[in-house]
């Protein structure tokens, strides 16, 4: 594990990721390198093929890239076993999905703390109750997932991503599955614990909407950034993915 000084939650630096080899290769991300800025909320937009899901599986070291180097905190992704890449991914990577991928069979206080558990650490009890206090949560502890709202279920999952206190949360469309006015409920709450926590947070999209909430939206467009835009809004999210790929 090859450790250097960084002041990014994330780095990429030419990253290419090709599957497959000969005639039949397909390169899905082409030579990306983007920071993200501890304490910060990025969006990723772009259509269907242009390399989202890529991208976040090479940044959270779900995927290892075929040229380049990733830099999750001091840590180096690029070129490490997977049992490394595991351990990396439980102590520093925060997961959040559209699907909310709860136990069934546990509590809600008990899903949040099954990620130290699995880690072998044992659960801080003090921050596991303030991490339900901020999303709302600590008054159904002891519900079990079938009990709550897609919203709340939501929630849970992002105290989970939260609880080992990760360098980056990752968010794949994380209110896909849920109606407007939650989905906003879900948004605002990332801003706090940006604003609060000082977190990162990269959020892959399709909705500007969405986007809107971030600090900033990564364009991709045929595995390539084409642009980022700060202080976004909904308009000009849309404006901009109407016209990604034109010179």
């Amino acid at each position: 594990m090859t450790r250097t000084l960084t002041t990014s939650a994330l780095r990429m630096d030419a990253v290419t990721k090709t599957y497959g080899a000969g005639e039949s290769a397909v390169t899905a991300l082409r030579e990306v390198s983007i920071g993200l800025d501890r304490g910060t909320f990025t969006a990723v937009m772009g259509p269907s093929g242009s390399g989202k899901s890529t991208f976040l599986h090479c940044a959270a070291g779900l995927d290892q890239p075929t040229s380049g180097s990733v830099l999750l905190g001091d840590v180096e992704l690029a070129g490490m076993g997977e049992a490394a890449l595991t351990a990396v991914r439980r102590e520093r990577v925060g997961f959040v999905f559209q699907a909310y991928n709860l136990m069934s069979a546990l509590t809600v206080a008990e899903n949040v703390a099954l990620v130290p558990r699995l880690s072998g650490h044992d659960v801080d009890r003090a921050w596991l109750h303030e991490l339900l206090d901020r999303v709302g949560m600590r008054d159904r502890a002891d519900r079990r997932p079938a009990q709550l709202s897609g919203g709340q279920q939501q929630r849970v999952a992002i105290a989970r991503a939260l609880v080992n206190r990760p360098e980056v949360v990752m968010a794949d469309e994380p209110t896909g599955a849920l109606d407007t006015r939650t989905g906003r409920q879900v948004l605002e709450l990332f801003g706090a614990l940006v604003a609060e926590l000082g977190q990162t947070v990269l959020m892959v999209t399709h909705d500007p909407v969405a986007a809107s909430y971030a600090d900033s939206v990564v364009f991709l467009a045929d595995g390539r950034i084409a642009g980022r835009l700060h202080h976004p809004t909904a308009a000009r999210v849309s404006e901009r993915m109407a016209h990604l790929g034109e010179v």
